[in-house]
């Protein structure tokens, strides 16, 4: 039986600092005090974590999702598919330049993955909820997004820079996490890999 991981964070003065300036494309850099959490750009195996929260989501769009219903991860998980978890913000530019990607491999894999943005500007200083929905309109995003109002999520799940995703098989583990900027290819490469441990016993 795989044991419930509950991972170490920053203090929140200094997660703030860290959130308000994005994580830029490149940029890498290792918290010491998470040595499982490689940061900027950088990917880092986390297999057999559990996920350390439910979290509480309004959501913005999605198909079969009406705008302002609340609904919980756990029940996205329950449909049966794995979960791309796209941590984001409305005025965070590197989100900005990531979206497009994103939106073409939903695009491409909407079928067999669910990729879910939940916006989390409120809490990192970068953008409103208002943000978030009119950075959707701008550029056409349709992948299903959401927002919470729980601020403990950027605690529970460490975000440490933004954007930050989350590779989830259907049983709610943590196959792998990519805080900073994630390229199609890069993305596309990180979905079969998650599709392929979804399948496992």
């Amino acid at each position: 039986m795989i044991d419930r991981i509950y991972l170490r964070v920053a203090p929140l003065p200094a997660l703030a600092l860290i959130l308000a300036a994005c994580t830029t494309p490149g940029q890498v850099s290792v918290d010491e005090q998470a040595p499982q959490q490689v940061v900027g750009g950088a990917e880092a195996q986390a297999a057999g974590n559990l996920l350390p929260s439910d979290i509480a989501i309004s959501i913005y769009q999605g198909e079969g999702l009406e705008d302002g219903e609340e609904v919980l991860f756990s029940e996205l998980l329950a449909q049966g598919r794995p979960v791309v978890l796209n941590f984001w913000a409305g005025l965070c530019p590197p989100c900005r330049l990531e979206m497009p990607d994103l939106q073409s491999v939903f695009d491409d894999y909407q079928d067999q993955v669910l990729l879910f943005g939940l916006d989390i500007g409120p809490f990192t200083g970068l953008g409103s909820r208002d943000d978030g929905r009119a950075l959707l309109q701008e550029l056409g995003i349709s992948y299903p997004a959401g927002t919470t109002f729980d601020s403990e999520v950027v605690r529970n799940y460490e975000v440490l820079g933004m954007p930050s995703t989350y590779f989830i098989t259907p049983q709610g583990e943590i196959v792998r996490t990519w805080t900073g900027l994630l390229t199609r290819d890069k993305l596309a490469e990180l979905v079969g890999e998650l599709l392929e441990a979804s399948t496992k016993p």
